[in-house]
């Protein structure tokens, strides 16, 4: 039994050692290679290759004071033939640095200052949080469709201490990446004078022809915007005006994007900062004009099939419009919102806007997020709200509703606010989110007849039966196409008190736009009906009480 222990404890002591080894072996903070550079010979005092941000800043260094032989101790030249790699390795550092002035945008903050490249301030929700790396990735290029990254690694020879330099597969893609984005034939015209830096970082003809450039793009949009106005007065049938007036503003707005792109990419090769500012918003202007575009063209269509020659959508037989007129309104929204929610989708997926704006950083901060969701809190209930609304059919575009005391119509119903149409033509705007929070009358959900009741007080002795009488004759004398049923109309006395009787009259009504007018019609004649009759009789209907009385 001991010697089959001993035995099993080796056993476990060869696996621990295997594994640990192994741990080992996939943790080295460097890639190891027998000779960095062969062909260079011992690297000058003027480079240093310690941490990523050294051999950037001696790159830099080396290119300012034209020494790219020293600058090709800072590339992984084991690609090429030893007795190569002093002549291609100068040519190849010097097309480095022009990429990187161009190109890339380096952020100092995030490139690592310590032999270990170690993120001392990442979080423990990182990867990489506290542990050594030995490959850092400062940019991504686009070459020929494919990515390629501008990489430094960390190697250590066999005989020598670890030193960072630009990775092997960065350096075998140089010439490529060169002839991609090498300086245009435009600039090499340029005098030196002009190719040389100012104080702000940016080359002298770069703080030229920004300027230019926009007033370039200025006038193509003009120009778009005069074609498209001659169009729009060719153009024969009113959908196909309407669409083409729809596109002024998108057209014109992705015509300057488009100027800005084409100059950028065929004329002027800018530094590297503008370009890191100018590819985003780039891609960001060609979605807006594309989304602002769709939108445009999508309005214009729905407001045509919605359009009924001018049919008044309030009329009590235009029931089916007004439920299309707000489904159509709902589509338009909803259509927007999904239009937009993809558009900023893409906007987002940039790799390019990830790594020029910092994107990455603010989509993977849950601070953020909730900042930006309490701060929108409000236009995205308004919003939900609205589609609400437009899908049970609450309130539908033109009935006929009381909100607040107030006698109106439902005008539109937009994303954030409802419009309505008060009965003496004025406009009240309400938020969404208020409407849907009270309770409000709508007199056309169901159907448009209704009952208005014409509420009056009269004298305790007054002939309700004379009064019932006279309400029926002057139902006889008011407009039939304005009236509902008549068997609805009734007389009723509702209650009383010390100064008299509470006499309701029922008068049934076919249109709820116009029930309060024929309302207050029957009531003038009521009451002028209603003094006859005391004439006639000798005898007071209406309560006999002093003003501080009734008070």
């Amino acid at each position: 039994m001991p010697a089959r222990l001993q035995r099993v404890m080796m056993i476990a002591a060869l696996l621990t050692a295997t594994v640990v080894g192994a741990g080992a072996q996939a943790i080295d903070p460097w890639f190891s290679v027998e000779e960095v550079n062969r062909g260079l010979g011992a690297p000058p005092d003027l480079i240093d290759r310690q941490t990523p941000q050294a051999t950037v800043e001696s790159l830099m260094t080396a290119a300012r004071r034209d020494n790219f032989e020293a600058a090709a101790h800072l590339l992984d030249l084991r690609d090429l033939p030893t007795e190569q790699q002093a002549e291609l390795g100068a040519e190849f550092a010097r097309k480095l640095d022009l990429l990187i002035e161009r190109r890339v945008w380096i952020d100092w903050s995030s490139l690592p200052d310590r032999p270990d490249a170690l993120e001392t301030g990442a979080t423990d929700q990182n990867a990489t949080a506290g542990e050594p790396r030995r490959s850092l990735r400062l940019w991504t290029l686009d070459l020929e469709g494919r990515p390629a990254s501008i990489r430094l690694n960390r190697l250590k020879p066999e005989d020598g201490d670890p030193v960072w330099v630009f990775a092997q597969q960065t350096v075998a893609n140089i010439p490529e990446l060169y002839e991609a984005y090498r300086p245009a034939g435009f600039e090499l015209m340029l005098p030196p004078e002009l190719r040389r830096r100012t104080d702000i970082g940016l080359l002298r003809w770069e703080v030229i022809a920004l300027p230019l450039l926009l007033v370039a793009g200025s006038l193509t949009g003009w120009a778009v915007y005069r074609i498209l106005r001659i169009v729009s007065r060719w153009a024969s049938r009113p959908l196909t005006t309407a669409i083409v007036r729809a596109t002024y503003g998108p057209l014109v707005f992705g015509s300057v994007v488009a100027v800005v792109s084409a100059a950028k990419a065929y004329v002027f090769i800018f530094s590297g900062g503008i370009t890191a500012v100018l590819d985003p918003l780039i891609v960001l202007g060609f979605l807006i004009a594309l989304i602002w575009l769709t939108i445009n063209i999508a309005d214009e269509a729905l407001n045509h099939l919605s359009f009924y020659g001018g049919t008044d959508l309030t009329d009590r037989t235009e029931t089916r419009n007004r439920s299309l007129a707000t489904h159509i309104a709902a589509a338009r929204r909803a259509f927007i919102v999904l239009v937009t929610v993809v558009g900023l989708a893409i906007v987002l997926a940039s790799a390019g806007l990830f790594e020029t704006l910092g994107m990455g950083l603010l989509a993977s901060a849950g601070a953020v997020t909730l900042i930006l969701g309490f701060a929108a809190r409000h236009i995205l209930s308004n919003i939900m709200s609205s589609l609400q609304i437009a899908l049970n059919q609450s309130a539908r575009i033109g009935d006929r509703i009381v909100f607040r005391d107030h006698l109106c119509h439902v005008e539109r119903i937009n994303f954030t606010y409802i419009q309505l149409r008060d009965w003496d033509d004025t406009r009240i705007v309400v938020p969404v989110t208020e409407f849907v929070s009270e309770p409000f009358a709508n007199w056309t959900l169901q159907e448009p007849e209704m009952l208005r009741i014409i509420k009056l007080k009269f004298a305790h002795d007054a002939d309700v039966g004379a009064l019932r009488t006279a309400f029926f004759e002057v139902v006889e004398t008011l407009d039939k196409d304005e009236l509902g049923g008549l068997d609805s109309a009734r007389v009723s006395v509702a209650g009383q008190d010390v100064f008299g009787i509470d006499v309701w009259f029922f008068l049934p009504c076919a249109d709820p736009n116009t029930s309060w007018t024929v309302a207050a019609e029957a009531r003038e004649k009521i009451m002028r009906r209603a003094g006859e009759i005391a004439r006639e009789t000798n005898r007071p209907v209406f309560p006999e009480a002093a003003a501080a009385e009734a008070a």
